[in-house]
C-alpha cells in the first residue's frame, strides 16, 4: 500500500509521531500495519483510505508530496490528535526535500568521505573513532565543467568560497568550521541513528523511525543535506526490512548507517574542505555552459524507494565529459517505462528521451549543474542532431579509458560510477539474490548484475537472453557495484548479433529468436567469493548488529573463537576491533541495587562505526585490487632506447 500513498515529508512524520500520547505511541506500529491492508484511492491529488463506513484518512498532496500536517486528515472523534493521521504518514514513503535537490536525483549518491588510507593491521593500540576522512578530491578534467566559473560545491582546490543552501533560502557562503547549529543538529542525528542501530530493524520502529527523520530535518535545515539525506535512507532500509520488500538489502541498510554516522561524528571537530564534503550540497544551481553539440549513450530507468520514478538520459560531448537529462517525479513503475517515450524538457526539440538515447543534440544557451544535469531555462534552445556510434569517434573514446582506471576514479567518488567495457559473455553465476552474467573483460572475469530486480522492467528477461548468447562480444555500459570481485550492474550493452545497435536493458526487450547459438569459449574461472576472505568474521558481526541490534553482539559466547582466527590470519586490528565490538555490546552497568541500567548507545555506536568503517576500507582495496587485474593482460611498455639497461633513473 505505501507506494498507492503520495510521498510525506519527513519534517510532517516527525510533527504527528511527536504529538502522540505515550499510550498512543505503543500502539503506532500496529496502527502502521492495519493501515497496510486497506486499500487507497486515489482522486487527483487526494489519497483516501477508508477506515470503516463512516471514517477515513484523507492525504493531500499538492504536486504529489504532502508537506504539510495539515494535509493529513481524519474523520475519527480523535482527530487531530488520533493515532490514524501518524500511522497513515509512517506508511507513506518519505519525500524528497524538493526539486532541484541533491536528494532528488536519481545518481546522487552519498559515499562516506575518502580517508587518508586503508587501516593496517599492525595490531598495536586499541580500536579509536571512526577514521578522520581527507579533503575531497577536485573533479578531474574529463569530469570538470568547461570553461571557467564558480564550482558552487565547494571543492577543494578550485579558490571558491564554499556555499551551501537550505531549505528555506538561497545560497550563501559558509563558514570552515561547523556553527554552532550544525554541532548541534550533527549530534542530534548521530544519538538518533545510534538508537536505530542498538535496536535493529526488528526494534526500530515507526516512533524511532520519526525521531531519526526529525533529526533528518533538523540537519537539512542547519545546512547538512548530505548526512540529513542519508538518514533518509537508513528510515527507508529500516522500512523495507520490516516490510519484508524483496527489493531490501541489507548492505543498503549497513551502507547508510554508516554514512550517518561517520558524518555526524565528524561533523563537529571538521573544517575546511573536509567539512565542506561533508556538509555536502542542498541545491544543485545550473550555472551558464555556452553551447554544447552532445550524442545520445544510453537510458535507463528510475526507481527509488522514496516513491519517484522517471528516466535518466545519458549523452556525452566530444571530450568525453557526461551530461544528462532526466525527467523524475513521483510515481511506481508505470512511469518508469512510460517516462522513456516523453519528450526531454530541453528547448522545443521533440525528441522522447528513447530517441535521444541513440541521437544527438545541438544545445545553445546550456545550463549544467555541478552534477552534469541540463537545465530547462527558458533561454536554452535545443535541436536535434545526428548521433555517434559507440564503436566510432567520439564515443569510442570513452571505452579506450582504461577499466583500473575507471574503477579507481568510480571508488574515489569521481563521476557517476559509470564503467564503459568490452566484454565477452561466458555464462551465468549464482548468487544468493539470484543468476548474474559472467563475463570476460580483457582477460578478467566480471559479474554482471541486474540494475534492477522489479518484475515490471526488463532486466532479468534481457540477462536469460544476453546468458543464452555465449561468446557474443559486446562493449557495454556499467555501473561500478564495489565487492572484493569485480562485479558491476549492467546497464546497456551492445546487440548480439547488430554491431550498431543498442540495447537499453531497463527499457528494450531482447528477442530470443533473433540471438544465435554461439559456441561456448574456453572455460574460464569464476571470481573468488567474499566468504573465501577471513575479514568476513568481522563483517558479518557488522551486519548481524545492524540487523538485529547490539542485543545479537551480547549473547555470552557469541563469535568468541573469530577474534583468534583472524589473529591467526594476520588481521590483527580486525580482531580488536570485532573484540572492541563484542565488549561495547556486552557492557551494560548496574545502580546501587543491582539494576541494569540504560546501555550506552553511543559506545556501541562508535565501536560498530569504527568495524564498519575498517570493513568499508579493506572492501575498497579488494575491489580495486580485483580490477586491476586487467592490467596485467596490457602488453608491457617498451624499454626507453635514450638511456642504458643500468640506468638507475629507470
Amino acid at each position: 500500500m505505501s507506494q498507492s500513498l503520495p510521498p510525506v515529508a519527513p519534517s510532517v512524520t516527525a510533527e504527528l509521531v511527536a504529538a502522540l500520547s505515550p499510550r498512543l505511541s505503543k500502539r503506532l506500529d500496529g496502527g502502521v500495519g492495519k493501515l497496510a491492508g486497506l486499500p487507497v484511492v486515489r482522486d487527483g491529488d487526494t489519497a483516501r483510505i477508508a477506515l470503516d463506513d463512516t471514517t477515513a484518512v484523507e492525504l493531500h498532496a499538492p504536486g504529489g508530496v504532502v508537506r504539510s500536517a495539515d494535509a493529513i486528515r481524519c474523520g475519527c472523534l480523535l482527530a487531530p490528535a488520533c493515532l490514524h493521521r501518524a500511522a497513515a504518514a509512517s506508511a507513506a514513503p518519505i519525500a524528497a526535500p524538493g526539486p532541484g535537490t541533491d536528494a532528488v536525483d536519481p545518481h546522487a549518491d552519498l559515499p562516506s568521505p575518502p580517508v587518508a588510507s586503508a587501516p593496517t593491521n599492525s595490531g598495536t593500540g586499541p580500536p579509536g573513532p571512526a577514521p578522520a576522512p581527507v579533503q575531497a578530491r577536485p573533479t578531474p578534467p574529463a569530469q570538470r565543467d568547461p570553461g571557467v566559473r564558480p564550482d558552487t560545491a565547494g571543492r577543494p582546490g578550485t579558490g571558491v568560497p564554499p556555499v551551501a543552501a537550505t531549505a528555506d533560502g538561497p545560497a550563501a557562503e559558509v563558514s570552515d568550521t561547523a556553527t554552532p547549529n550544525q554541532r548541534t543538529a550533527a549530534r542530534a542525528l548521530y544519538d538518533a541513528a545510534a538508537a536505530v542501530l542498538e535496536a535493529g530493524t526488528d526494534g526500530s520502529g515507526a516512533v524511532l523511525q520519526a525521531e531519526l527523520l526529525r533529526a533528518a530535518h533538523t540537519a537539512r535545515t542547519a545546512g547538512l543535506p548530505r548526512p540529513a539525506a542519508a538518514a533518509v535512507s537508513v528510515v527507508n532500509a529500516v522500512r523495507a526490512a520490516r516490510g519484508a520488500d524483496p527489493a531490501y538489502r541489507l548492505t543498503d541498510l549497513v551502507s547508510a548507517l554508516r554514512d550517518t554516522l561517520a558524518a555526524a561524528h565528524r561533523i563537529p571537530a571538521a573544517t575546511g574542505g573536509e567539512l565542506t564534503a561533508l556538509r555536502g550540497t542542498s541545491r544543485q544551481p545550473y550555472v551558464p555552459d555556452g553551447s554544447l553539440r552532445l550524442y545520445g549513450l544510453f537510458c535507463e530507468p528510475v526507481l527509488t524507494a522514496t516513491g519517484y520514478a522517471g528516466a535518466v538520459t545519458w549523452t556525452a560531448d566530444a571530450g568525453g565529459r557526461l551530461y544528462t537529462v532526466s525527467d523524475v517525479a513521483p510515481g511506481g513503475v508505470g512511469r518508469a517505462v512510460g517516462a522513456a517515450d516523453r519528450a526531454v524538457r530541453i528547448g522545443d526539440t521533440a525528441l522522447t528521451h528513447r530517441e535521444l538515447s541513440r541521437a544527438g543534440l545541438a544545445v545553445s544557451g546550456a545550463t549544467v549543474s555541478p552534477a552534469g544535469r541540463l537545465g530547462a531555462g527558458a533561454r536554452v534552445r535545443a535541436v536535434r542532431a545526428s548521433g555517434a556510434d559507440w564503436n566510432g569517434p567520439p564515443l569510442d573514446h570513452l571505452w579506450a579509458v582504461p577499466v583500473a582506471e575507471q574503477v579507481s576514479r568510480a571508488l574515489d567518488g569521481d563521476g557517476h560510477g559509470l564503467l564503459f567495457l568490452d566484454i565477452v559473455i561466458l555464462g551465468t553465476v549464482h548468487e544468493a539474490a539470484g543468476d548474474v552474467l559472467l563475463a570476460d573483460c580483457d582477460g578478467l572475469p566480471v559479474r554482471l548484475a541486474v540494475a534492477h530486480d522489479d518484475p515490471g522492467l526488463p532486466h532479468r528477461d534481457n540477462f536469460r537472453h544476453l546468458a543464452a548468447a555465449r561468446g557474443a562480444r559486446l562493449r557495454a555500459v556499467a555501473r561500478l557495484s564495489p565487492a572484493p570481485h569485480a562485479r558491476a550492474l549492467l546497464l546497456a550493452t551492445g546487440h548480439p548479433t547488430d554491431p550498431g545497435a543498442r540495447v537499453d536493458l531497463g527499457l528494450d526487450r531482447l528477442q530470443h529468436a533473433g540471438l544465435p547459438a554461439l559456441p561456448p569459449p574456453s572455460p574460464t574461472a569464476a571470481p573468488p567469493g567474499a566468504d573465501e576472505a577471513p575479514l568476513h568474521l568481522l563483517s558479518r558481526r557488522v551486519h548481524q548488529a545492524a540487523s538485529g541490534g547490539r542485543r545479537v553482539l551480547a549473547f555470552p559466547g557469541a563469535g568468541s573463537a573469530d577474534g583468534g582466527r583472524l589473529r591467526g590470519c594476520g588481521l590483527a586490528t580486525a580482531a580488536e576491533l570485532l573484540d572492541a565490538l563484542r565488549t561495547a555490546a556486552a557492557e551494560r552497568a548496574r545502580d546501587p541495587f543491582g539494576r541494569l541500567l540504560p546501555a550506552d548507545t553511543g559506545l556501541f555506536a562508535r565501536a560498530w562505526l569504527a568495524a564498519a568503517r575498517y570493513t568499508q576500507e579493506i572492501d575498497r582495496a579488494w575491489c580495486a585490487a580485483a580490477w586491476n587485474a586487467v592490467r596485467s593482460t596490457a602488453p608491457a611498455p617498451a624499454p626507453r632506447r635514450n638511456r642504458p639497461p643500468h640506468d638507475p633513473g629507470r
